[in-house]
């Protein structure tokens, strides 16, 4: 079956896919690092050859910019190859040598050693407001594949046509560099998602949507006879604070920021600020004269899906509705939705924290004022998880008691920015306590790669009956600990 012009729609056809899945999974597994490597750096190549394609086929489907588009494919090729890197040097299996030391402070201790092992199959459901980054090739299907992992990817409706062209770019990518048929493939409709979470043969899921078909996913993950890990990102209003010192001296300069962040995609990422906390110091129509003016030159798109338009409206009128909310900048009901601001003071909010638990997918926020900036601890301890909380103060601004709440609510902590940028990096961290997340992992940046994978540790064994990121030679020249100590990799071993 060719599985990239016709992806699995019924539950047989998932489980034919799943069977070839585990079959080059078990020969991915035995692989050198410098193997895997190449396979990644392989579909890196690919999908750069194919830019012009795969972006025009994005912009017909997502009403995207193509300069956006652009920037999610050049940022999906980087992560491969950054990938790639961390496969050679070994630094995803976190290899431990421990030697038989007869005089360890406890009693005599065993050799043992420890090293990662793929999990297996691995099932990733496309997201619809990233269609490279989050999509066929992007975060989870290619951490997985780092991982040595077979990827099962179940595309995403808001752009079927780019889904099934990038799959067959990459199956194509993926034959020509040696690795195993059946390594990806990608599956289609309601019938293969639930298949997908259901098939034993499947052992992790990744997924970036909305918080009522994350829940229902995670808990039919849960619910399986075996039990399995489902790293779900669900929803996130991403809260921003101006401490009273900033917002004297460059209340302009956040505001403006501010209107171009909630607005950046027409508000359509998942780190977008839903609320911004202000101090209450009488200035309200002097916000009301800014942020209008900013939104004025805000670009508008039509919403990626009509279903998401329809969704996005249905959560705007139900916030401005709650008592106590005010509408400060209207929007509209159009096709292509103005932006809307609407405004709540904090009083309000500690009666009913409701207005900070309703995500609004697109472009609306709300702004909540405050009296005194010992009150946003208490405020900030009232939201949900979250995948980010920023920060905006100066020198004279005391952040500390704040910041401490927000490390208990936030997966990034951002001061003096804005959330709208999640860079692929070895310190990244895309999560954050439920429901933002499912789990305490992260989805972007090195350490993603470490959600496929699980350690398996080998005590008083023969040194050829070990795998070779254990054996005592080193033979791929990885980076290891050996009895506490960090031993770098050895740059020609780990290529061999």
């Amino acid at each position: 079956m060719n599985t990239a012009l016709s992806p699995a729609t019924t539950a047989a056809e998932v489980d034919r896919a799943a069977r070839a899945a585990h079959e080059a999974y078990l020969i991915s597994a035995d692989q050198t690092p410098a193997t895997r490597a190449s396979w990644l750096t392989a579909l890196a190549e690919a999908l750069r050859a194919h830019d012009d394609e795969l972006v025009g086929l994005a912009a017909e489907e997502t009403h995207l910019a193509e300069p956006r588009l652009r920037g999610e494919l050049k940022r999906s090729a980087f992560q491969l190859e950054l990938f790639a890197e961390e496969v050679r040097t070994g630094v995803v299996l976190e290899a431990v040598v421990d030697h038989a030391d007869p005089d360890w402070g406890m009693g005599p201790r065993p050799d043992i050693r420890r090293v990662n092992v793929p999990l297996g199959v691995v099932g990733v459901f496309g997201a619809s407001n990233f269609p490279f980054a989050f999509s066929v090739m992007g975060g989870d299907s290619a951490s997985a594949l780092a991982a040595g992992c077979a990827v099962l990817h179940k595309i995403h409706g808001g752009h079927k046509q780019l889904a099934l062209r990038t799959a067959e770019v990459v199956i194509e990518a993926l034959a020509q560099a040696g690795a195993p048929e059946g390594l990806f493939a990608v599956l289609d409709g309601r019938e293969a998602a639930t298949a997908l979470v259901d098939h034993p043969l499947v052992k992790a899921v990744g997924f970036t949507g909305s918080t009522a078909g994350g829940r229902a996913l995670f808990d039919r993950a849960a619910a399986r006879p075996e039990p399995i890990p489902f790293y779900g990102e669900l929803g996130s209003i991403n809260p921003v604070f101006v401490l009273p010192q900033a917002w004297r001296h460059r209340a302009e300069e956040i505001l403006t920021g501010y209107a171009g962040s909630f607005t950046m995609g027409m508000g359509q990422f998942c780190t977008k600020p839903g609320v911004l906390f202000v101090p209450d110091e009488g200035g309200t129509e002097r916000v009301r004269e800014t942020l209008s003016a900013a939104l004025a030159d805000a670009p508008l798109a039509k919403l990626l899906t009509p279903g998401l338009r329809e969704s996005f409206g249905q959560a705007r009128d139900e916030v401005a509705a709650l008592e106590g909310v005010e509408t400060l900048v209207p929007g509209s009901d159009d096709e292509v939705p103005a932006p809307t601001v609407l405004a709540v003071d904090a009083e309000q909010v500690r009666k009913d924290p409701e207005v900070l638990h309703h995500e609004m997918f697109g472009p609306a926020t709300v702004l909540v004022r405050y009296r005194d900036a010992a009150e946003l601890p208490e405020l900030a301890e009232l939201m949900e998880g979250q995948l980010t909380a920023t920060v905006h103060g100066d020198e004279e601004d005391d952040s500390t008691a704040l910041v401490g709440t927000l490390t208990g609510k936030a997966g990034r902590v951002l001061f003096n920015g804005w959330p709208t940028g999640v860079t692929v990096s070895y310190a990244q961290h895309h999560g954050g306590p439920y429901p933002a997340t499912t789990t305490n992992t992260t989805s972007v940046g090195t350490a993603a790669i470490g959600r496929f994978m699980r350690p398996v540790s080998y005590q008083d064994a023969p040194d050829a009956a070990l795998p070779p990121a254990l054996q005592e030679a080193n033979p791929w020249g990885i980076a290891r600990r050996v009895d506490g100590r960090f031993e770098p990799a050895v740059t020609e071993g780990a290529r061999r």
